[in-house]
């Protein structure tokens, strides 16, 4: 017991030399960082490529035992705290509080940035193409629902461009105030309503299911109602006071959702790159082909083609445009050609940016 109690004491003086060193590195680390911020004369600041490469540097030399996602955390952070000494961001998210959206934020940007919760897709929309917030975090996809239509949509129709991308791991929970009894109805957003589809079927088949705006304010109304209960993620049942009651219980247990971060700009080449576009294919025989084939000619993979309705665009009631993404930045060779020759093939092309792949 006494050789214990003598190597814990060392154990503990080692942390706190260590402790010690790290904040010096940290605020040596934050004075760089000022003086890059002092030489850009306040342009831009926040470089996604450039957090992007840290990021994937830094976890490509980890040594461990820290795991990946928590190197990409530490430092994420890290990052947040020193942007912060040069640049105030401001970034608004479906919200309110509580949201997956929310969580994604987090993510992305880490906790430093002033947060600006919005009651819809179109709201965060509008609220980075006014200038009141610097950027804007929007669902776009989730790996068992599809495409975010409204999303989409909004691409179609604004100027914003997307700077970055946030894949988050979405666990939905099961929650009330107290408990199941005297619960008749369940709110929820109504893709955590798909997402759940099965597991609602065989344990809450004769609940009635409310579609809302926000798995957040699903949280907030069955917090004011003892005869409802909500599907929603952990941050909202802790920042409603709720029980979770049963976790995990989305059919897919890899359930994932993509958001973009959109802005008035993109992102310089990281290495690492997706290039998004919206396309439409002129009124001929093998159209379509033709949307492809200079991809193929340059080289360029694609990771994604989807047709949707051209909303709110002055097309016919029947016209269609596709969503792209391809691998790599529009400035690489590949890509520069690819595109080039696709704007001479396609009857409508509209490039949304270019920005670095999700690091996790």
């Amino acid at each position: 017991m006494a050789d214990d109690s003598e190597e814990l004491g060392k154990l503990r003086s080692a942390i706190d030399r260590v402790d010690g060193e790290l904040l010096r590195l940290l605020n040596e680390r934050a004075g760089f960082a000022h003086r890059i911020g002092q030489i850009k004369q306040g342009n831009v600041v926040y470089r996604p490529e450039r957090e992007a490469q840290v990021l994937r540097r830094l976890i490509e030399e980890n040594p461990g035992p820290l795991t990946e996602a928590a190197i990409h955390n530490i430092f994420r952070e890290v990052m947040s705290a020193c942007l912060a000494l040069e640049q105030a961001l401001r970034v608004a998210y479906l919200g309110p509080a509580g949201t997956y959206s929310e969580s994604a934020v987090t993510r992305h940007f880490g906790s430093s940035p002033t947060l600006l919760p919005n009651a819809s897709i179109d709201d965060v929309f509008r609220v980075v193409e006014s200038g009141n917030a610097d950027y804007g975090v929007v669902p776009v996809e989730n790996s068992s629902e599809g495409a975010i239509g409204r999303t989409l949509d909004l691409l179609l129709n604004s100027s914003i461009r997307i700077c970055g991308e946030v894949n988050l791991p979405v666990h939905h929970n099961l929650m009330a105030s107290q408990s199941l009894a005297g619960v008749t109805k369940l709110f929820s957003h109504v893709q955590s309503l798909g997402q759940c589809h099965e597991w609602l079927n065989r344990n809450l088949p004769g609940i009635e299911r409310l579609p809302v705006t926000s798995n957040a304010e699903a949280a907030r109304l069955a917090a004011d109602d003892p005869t409802a209960c909500a599907i929603a993620g952990a941050a909202a049942a802790k920042r409603y006071g709720l029980n979770i009651l049963n976790a995990n219980i989305e059919d897919d247990p890899d359930n994932t959702t993509r958001f973009l971060v959109i802005a008035t700009h993109d992102a310089g080449p990281s290495g690492k790159d997706k290039t998004s576009l919206i396309c439409s294919a002129q009124n001929k025989p093998g159209a379509v082909h033709d949307l492809l084939a200079p991809l193929a000619m340059n080289k360029v993979s694609m990771t994604r083609f989807e047709s949707r309705p051209a909303r709110g665009f002055g097309g016919s009631r029947w016209e269609y445009v596709f969503y792209m993404d391809i691998e790599g930045h529009r400035l690489d060779a590949p890509v520069a050609a690819a595109l080039e020759e696709l704007r001479r093939r396609a009857g409508f092309v509209k490039e949304l940016g270019s920005y670095p792949t999700a690091v996790l």
